[in-house]
Order: structure tokens, then sequence, then C-alpha cells
């Protein structure tokens, strides 16, 4: 067994006596199974608590590097703030760099500053793109973790993704509106933000797939690019209808629903069903209003404690988390979350 500690203090933590002790760790005969995982076990504790110690009144820099629109971004720095206390001792100072709209430039040129300034971890939600997988590589060299969060960047040699299982909230979602839509449905509108975003390409995929496998005749208008802003997807989702031509159901992947409902409405027209994502203030107000009928939804703050655990753990302060995968959990207007108020 490999370890940095003496005999006499593996022995106090297990409660054996140090020949015992001894014999374990030299691989010594006549000694039981059950002996041995009690001295592997008191070895991590050991290493847990020097951890904490060494840990104690640290410093730690993680940046979180975000593009999407405002009211998506206060729900990460809020889920982020909210968490930093149960890291204490340790002192855990996130740099936020969130941006409604960020170039695969821009990207590679902040991921390049925090290259540069150093950092213990980086959590990033960016468009999947070579410059940024490239950026994300080139800190990974220099012992930059990066965890990527809410959309993944798979090509990359970051650590880990933190966030929803996207082609199942896809699956999910397409599941539910086949339940809701009326037998005479023909047409269901989707909107993402960019095609670009891993996470949400990945819920397009998994809801077309399982939707037309469940209704084979349907037709879906794909009106995305507005980057959730509500203006630009407003204009997107304008072009995509026409007065007279009814859209049963809309999939919003990636936000501006209030626009995407002001288009409708502008064309007269009223899905039987509207299934969003994110418990964001636009949502949660349109939520309340009855003028969506599902979000799908999942915590941030488990996410955001995800992504900081595995940080951390690449620096062997913390151990890593053993799910970083959110559970997706289906929101009405009847069973809004508490904290959501």
């Amino acid at each position: 067994m490999t370890h940095r500690f003496p005999v006499k203090e593996i022995a106090l933590q297990s409660g054996l006596s140090t020949a015992t002790v001894d014999r374990v760790l030299n691989n010594r005969a006549h000694v039981s199974p059950q002996t041995r995982r009690r001295v592997q076990d008191a070895i991590e504790e050991l290493s847990r608590q020097e951890g904490q110690l060494a840990a104690r009144g640290r410093r730690v820099f993680i940046d979180v590097l975000v593009e999407a629109p405002n009211r998506f971004n206060r729900e990460v720095q809020n889920a982020c703030e909210t968490i930093l206390g149960e890291f204490r001792p340790l002192a855990i100072r996130p740099r936020f760099k969130l941006f409604e709209t960020m170039t695969p430039e821009d990207c590679a040129l902040e991921l390049d500053r925090v290259s540069k300034r150093g950092s213990q971890g980086v959590c990033l939600k960016a468009r999947d793109t070579e410059l940024t997988r490239s950026a994300i590589d080139n800190l990974l060299a220099k012992g930059i973790p990066v965890v990527t969060i809410f959309t993944d960047n798979p090509g990359s040699k970051r650590l880990a993704y933190a966030g929803l299982n996207n082609k199942r909230a896809g699956e999910t979602a397409a599941y539910l509106m086949h339940q809701w839509l009326p037998l005479q449905a023909r047409t269901v509108l989707t909107t993402l933000s960019q095609h670009s975003f891993q996470g949400e390409e990945d819920r397009y995929s998994g809801f077309r797939s399982s939707l037309l496998a469940l209704r084979p005749g349907l037709s879906l208008i794909d009106a995305s690019g507005g980057g959730g802003h509500n203006p630009a997807t407003g204009r997107e989702v304008a072009g995509k209808i026409r007065p007279g031509h009814p859209i049963d159901g809309v999939y919003s992947m990636g936000g501006g629903n209030r626009a995407i409902l002001t288009a409708l409405n502008d064309a007269g027209i009223s899905p039987a069903v509207f299934i969003a994502h994110d418990l964001d203030e636009d949502n949660l107000d349109l939520l309340k209003q009855g003028k969506l009928s599902i979000v799908l939804y999942h915590d941030l703050e488990s996410d955001m404690r995800a992504a900081f655990r595995v940080c951390l753990a690449h620096h062997e302060i913390v151990e890593a988390p053993t799910q970083t995968e959110s559970d997706i959990q289906i929101v009405t207007p009847m069973n809004i979350p508490a904290r959501s108020f």
C-alpha cells in the first residue's frame, strides 16, 4: 500500500497495533482481508484529513466563463455564490466572465488570459468549436482543469461535464409532447439558441428521433439561431411561421420564450403544449401565468457543486464527486420548487 504516514499514526487511526499495521504494509502472511481493509480505510481517512487541514484558510480561484442570456447568467452566478459556504474552511473565489454573446475567438482569448494569469480551475459553457477545444487542451497542458457545464465540448480534454443529460432531456420532452398533443396535431415548432451548443443539439437530436418515432406524421419546423435573446428569437420564429398554419406544440431548448409567444400570438397561433427549459425569471413568470405547459429543470447548484469539486479534486484538495450528471425535473405550474418563489 502506498502511503506517506508513520506506522504509529496509521495504527492509532485504525485501532490496530503497530506490529499488525507493519505486517499489512509489508504484505506479510497471516493477515486477514478484514485487517487489510481496516488499514486501507485508515490511510484513506488520514489522506482526507490531511487535505482538509491543508485547505484550512486556503484561497482557490475558479474561473466561471459562460455564454448565455443575462437571465441565465444571473442564475449561474447565484448558484455559485449560494454553495461557497459548503466548502469552508476552504475559501473559493469565483471569477465570473458572463457574456450574452461570445464568439469562438472571444472564448479562446478569455481562456488564454486564464492560462497566463493562472487558475485552480475553469467552469465553461461555450460553443463546441475547434478553437474552443484547442484552448481547453492548452489549459490542461498547463495543469489547469476545465469542467464543461450545461453544454459539452466532447472532443476536448476537459476533465468532466457537469449538467443535464441533454439527449435524455430531449427524449423526455418528446414523450411529454406526445402525451399532451391532440391526436390531430400536425406541426411542432423547435427552437435552439445555437446549433453549435452541443447540449442543445443533443436535446434536439433526442427530441426529433423520439417524437417522430412516436408520431411519424408530425412535421417539425426549426426556428433556431436567436441566441436565446428575445428580439432575435422572435425574428427567427416570425420568419418561419405563417398565419393560418397552426403550430400544435413548441419545444424551446434555448430560451427567448416571451418572444416566441408574442410571435405566435401575432400570427393568431395558440399551441396546445409549450415545453421549455430552465427556471429563470422569464420562464418562472410564464409558468405561473400558465403560458408554459412544462419546464424541464435541473438544479444549477448541484451542477456547480459538482464542477467545483472536480476542479478541487484535480489538486487533491477534496474527493471527486461520484456523479456529475443532473436529474431531470419536470416542473408544471402546480409544482414549482419553493426556492424559485
